[in-house]
């Protein structure tokens, strides 16, 4: 069986590598016959050579590194808040009547519209973009890991205390890895959500990141550096998505796998 499945999903996988390469070609084509203008949209093979010189410059890498210090933080305070929200949430009754309606209410705020009131709060400096990617991020980590924690099996907690264990070695043991995919789920939104939200933030004023570079780019309309930026952007979220499986591989490592059955 397996020698007739592998060649065809080799040749799925290739497929899909097919209508992106005509793309490429076809911009490419475009951009030197003169129809898609660089003022417009630059070539792929200048955005390639752009995205080498500022690579070898050190220009892209020291922004990168900015950019990702303000990622990774706001991350760490929103993803922080999260969890022990929906923990005192999940785990007591008193906790969810608390926190439960205003996190509902703060759900349905959109959180890149708070920005203008972040910017009168905290001014213009590093304070309203990592805030406003730690009150993005929250939202997706309280809700899966309340879920989780609410959707634990009745029958495994009900089994737990016949072995007698009390009620913080029922959490520890029972209720909080139930709960685990579910926060993995969570943070798997949190990282897209907080490169999504760090576009924006970086538009704030920003004297050094990725965001700069692009503000820069479009005074002088440079199209190559904004579609390079934009790239590392992409790149960025693929990266954090690879982790949050890569964490999920070890974490989850008892749970048993769809493909193997």
């Amino acid at each position: 069986m397996w020698s007739t499945v592998l060649p065809a999903l080799r040749k799925l996988a290739l497929a899909r590598w097919l209508s992106p390469l005509v793309l490429l070609l076809l911009w490419e084509a475009g951009s030197r016959a003169g129809l898609i203008p660089e003022q417009t949209l630059a070539a792929p093979s200048d955005v390639f050579w752009t995205l080498t010189e500022m690579t070898r410059s050190g220009e892209l890498p020291k922004n990168l590194l900015v950019s990702l210090g303000r990622a990774a933080l706001g991350l760490a305070l929103g993803v922080s808040a999260g969890t022990i929200l929906g923990l005192l949430a999940g785990l007591s009754r008193r906790g969810e009547a608390l926190i439960d309606p205003v996190m509902q209410i703060k759900r349905t705020i959109p959180v890149l519209a708070l920005t203008p009131l972040f910017i009168v709060w905290f001014g213009i400096g590093e304070t309203p973009k990592v805030t406003l990617i730690a009150f993005a991020t929250f939202s997706p980590v309280y809700l899966n890991l309340y879920s989780g924690i609410r959707g634990a099996d009745v029958r495994l907690i009900d089994a737990a205390r016949s072995f007698g264990l009390g009620r913080a070695e029922l959490v520890w043991h029972v209720i909080l890895p139930a709960a685990l995919p579910s926060l993995l789920v969570g943070l798997r939104y949190s990282l897209s959500i907080a490169i999504l939200v760090l576009v924006v933030a970086e538009q704030i004023n920003a004297s050094s990141g990725l965001g700069h570079l692009i503000n820069d780019a479009r005074d002088f309309m440079r199209t190559d550096v904004i579609v390079v930026c934009l790239i590392v952007y992409a790149l960025l979220g693929l990266g954090a998505d690879y982790l949050v499986r890569l964490i999920e591989g070890r974490a989850l490592a008892w749970r048993p796998s769809i493909m193997e059955t």
